[in-house]
């Protein structure tokens, strides 16, 4: 019988021990979309983000990189977590005119990022 729970005890430890040293990057997703809105009147930028996540504290998107035109126009770094599992929307004032180009990027604390560029229009009344 103690050869038995011995023998169970190691294949338990084996396993965990395993599970506890795969790369973290092997059970984390990169963001799935990055969609972009932006309103000249208000010189806002919306930026919804899909990235999904069971343990937003662990696994979120820990930066929003903004270039217009191809320069940095802000850098934006969360340290803790996203706020939702899901989908989830950041709003940023960005200086922008009729046909300059906004490309955001956003990046996963553990692997992979996403970027999608915007050419803003001319909003109709």
């Amino acid at each position: 019988m103690k050869k038995i729970f011995m023998g169970f005890v190691f294949i338990c430890s084996c396993l965990l021990a395993g599970w506890l040293l795969l790369p973290q990057h092997a059970y984390a997703d990169p963001p799935e979309n990055v969609a972009l809105n932006y309103n000249i009147k208000t010189q806002t930028l919306t930026v919804t983000i899909t990235h999904k996540s069971s343990f937003t504290g662990f696994h979120y998107v820990k930066q929003v990189e903004i270039k217009k035109n191809n320069e940095p126009a802000g850098k934006n770094d969360y340290y803790t977590s996203q706020p939702g599992k899901v989908s989830f929307v950041y709003t940023y004032n960005v200086p922008a005119a009729v046909n300059d180009i906004l490309e955001v990027t956003a990046s996963c604390n553990i692997q992979g990022k996403k970027t999608a560029t915007l050419k803003i229009e001319q909003q109709k009344d």
